[in-house]
């Protein structure tokens, strides 16, 4: 009896020193560094920078993976180990985030901006930019703008300079520089065309403000300027959202059916308030969002290779778009036509447009140009034109029958 308790006993020993074996096995297999999961296209799925690993990035560069981008050109982020990621813009801008923590690496250029995370405080001076930055919820980090309250379309924004959570600082051309003194923003981020003032950005330099130019006015592809909401994603640390809003766009125009509209013609242009006429030239991004669409651009073989506008003479732009089935009138601060009287009335050819004729004359709506978060929405909102059957329909989100 004595001899088998003690074979009992041996054989329990054995049975608990193969499970503690097995166990301290398997938590060495769990923990183990994977490498961070990159697949084919260069990037991963956020998951590895470091953290929940034996090794410590704090103060190093170690390079994990770049952000995919589908359309956008002008601007890259890559994403280091520990958290750190590089922004670059084609303006030649470097960026480099610290994480809240995290030591700022001695390898990095004199050049390079390092803002250390979370950034608040910072001043916009790019409306379409601002408009991404609200579509991500992070209008909170926002104090300055250079748009006064009453020329603001974006609701948001109208709310917090209301409430002072956002004070103007002056125009872009001529900031009030006591004002940028007293808050001492860490970044600004100001459109490209602060390159036609340098003595503004020399200023800028001198009152230690970093900034970098928004560069996606620069993009050819309307999805593309729509995509730099992902730069803004990785400078506030809400990569995920920002990916919400540019998929979103996307899908507006993946699900449209342009198969009703390849014969449709669109004429598209402004007035200035001198009087002066200019249509979008034939490689402009409003162009290809028309194209996008399903229509046909009607002055699409001026310069072909060039974004922008063109100015041309009455004559010229009534007899190429006399026939053209549609007008699309660019809201802007030189014309804004409240009805289809008000546009005849700019000049007397107008009258005699087929797209007149026949009720078609369209406007954009006046917050147009501040938008870059919906342009997707407005490309569907063309398409939804195009495709209209019912007559008594005058609006779309971003396009208003002019009656």
């Amino acid at each position: 009896m004595k001899m088998k308790k003690n074979y009992f006993k041996l054989v329990t020993l054995l049975l608990v020193i193969l499970m503690s074996i097995t166990i301290i096995t398997g938590c060495s297999k769990s923990d183990a560094p994977t490498g961070g999961n990159v697949s084919n296209n260069g990037s991963n799925n956020n998951e590895n920078k470091g953290e929940g690993t034996d090794e410590n990035y704090d103060g190093k560069l170690v390079f994990d993976y770049s952000l995919e981008l589908k359309y956008a050109k002008n601007f890259s982020v890559d994403y280091y180990k520990g958290g750190y990621k590089l922004i670059k813009v084609s303006d030649g801008s470097e960026i480099l985030t610290v994480p809240e923590g995290m030591s700022v690496p001695a390898e990095v250029g004199e050049n390079v901006i390092v803002l250390k995370m979370p950034v608040s405080n910072m001043l916009i001076s790019s409306t379409p930019t601002m408009s991404l930055i609200n579509s991500i919820g992070m209008l909170d980090r926002i104090t300055l703008t250079t748009t006064e309250r009453d020329d603001w379309y974006i609701d948001e924004v109208i709310e917090k300079m209301d409430n002072s959570s956002i004070t103007f600082a002056g125009s872009y051309k001529a900031p009030d520089y006591e004002i940028l003194t007293s808050y001492a923003p860490p970044f600004a981020v100001f459109s490209g065309m602060l390159n036609s003032t340098p003595e503004v950005g020399e200023k800028l330099k001198e009152l230690k403000i970093p900034y970098m130019l928004d560069m996606a006015s620069e993009e050819v592809h309307p999805l593309a300027r729509v995509e730099w909401v992902k730069l803004y994603g990785a400078l506030y640390d809400c990569e995920e959202k920002a990916n919400e809003v540019f998929d979103a766009q996307v899908a507006y125009v993946d699900n449209l059916d342009t198969a009703k509209v390849t014969d449709k013609t669109v004429a598209m242009f402004y007035i200035t308030s001198k009087g002066n006429l200019h249509v979008r030239q034939g490689g402009d991004y409003m162009v290809k969002m028309l194209e996008l669409a399903g229509a046909k651009y009607i002055f699409s073989d001026l310069n072909p290779d060039k974004t922008g506008t063109e100015k041309i003479e009455f004559e010229e732009f009534y007899n190429t778009a006399k026939d053209a089935d549609y007008i699309i009138y660019i809201w802007s601060l030189g014309g804004k036509p409240k009805n289809l009287d008000d546009f005849l009335a700019k000049n007397e050819l107008f009258k005699d447009l087929k797209a007149v004729k026949d009720g078609n004359v369209w406007c954009t709506t006046p917050d147009y140009f501040q938008i870059s978060d919906t342009l997707g929405h407005m490309i569907k909102d063309m398409n939804d034109m195009l495709t209209l059957e019912d007559a008594s329909v005058d609006s779309f989100q971003h396009l208003i029958r002019l009656k």
